[in-house]
């Protein structure tokens, strides 16, 4: 009897053992075979939406704008006041840009800063005395200004003429120095400067230039269009003309 029972079981488990052996290597070949097709499928997927090829993404925020804010092209300018490569597309480029496209309306300029900290210690406190001038002295006018005066006393400091003078080097410069540029047009802005009302304003347009894609300045952004490097105006001309086609 009890024999009879042991073979009984015995043959059940060799049953119970087929059955899930079986089991196993089913469930084992269709996991393979899903995640096999799952990999291709992952692999086929569209991504995300990218920009257009050759189009970046800069905003005008809120600074200052150079033309008609209503003009069919927009330049964006990230830049830096100690940079001798800006204080020579200021000299070199952006006179015929302005009397060609901006006084025309055709074309706005907005000027954002970019300081290189690290190599331009001037740039921060220069792009915020441009900043404390726009906000006490009447805005967009005055912000370009004081603009002008910081990039044509950069000329001088390096030993050329304001306006057209060489650029040989970094001009370096102090934030008494800027105080005193800024009076030089009747604007004070001492306390404005001292107390770093707009240090984060600035920081916040570095951070915009480089998730933008600038590398270096000057960094431009035409309706979308990237441009590196103090070019001459016939670079700007070709793209801007695209624009208006």
């Amino acid at each position: 009897m009890s024999e009879e029972t042991i073979t009984i079981k015995k043959d059940s488990l060799w049953k119970y053992s087929t059955f899930l052996l079986l089991a196993v290597l089913v469930i084992g070949a269709f996991f393979v075979f899903s995640g096999n097709k799952g990999t291709g499928q992952a692999v086929q997927q569209p991504t995300q939406p990218s920009q257009q090829p050759g189009v970046v993404s800069a905003s005008m925020d809120d600074d200052a704008v150079l033309g008609d804010a209503n003009a069919p092209v927009t330049i964006i300018e990230f830049s830096d006041y100690q940079c001798p490569f800006c204080r020579k597309f200021w000299t070199e480029t952006l006179p015929s840009i302005k009397s060609e496209y901006i006084d025309t309306g055709k074309v706005n300029l907005v000027y954002r800063d970019f300081p290189l900290i690290s190599i331009h210690p001037g740039a921060q406190p220069a792009a915020e005395a441009a900043e404390c001038a726009r906000d006490q002295y009447g805005g967009d006018e005055a912000y370009f200004k004081m603009h002008d005066k910081i990039f044509s006393e950069q000329n001088i400091l390096d030993g050329g003429d304001p306006i057209a003078g060489p650029v040989r080097g970094t001009a370096q410069f102090t934030s008494e120095d800027l105080k005193a540029w800024a009076k030089d047009l009747g604007y004070n802005i001492d306390s404005c400067l001292d107390s770093g009302k707009f240090r984060n304003e600035v920081l916040e347009d570095l951070s915009d230039a480089t998730a933008a894609g600038g590398q270096g300045t000057p960094y431009f952004v035409i309706n979308g269009k990237p441009l590196s490097g103090a070019q001459p105006f016939g670079a700007f001309q070709q793209v801007i003309d695209a624009e208006l086609a």
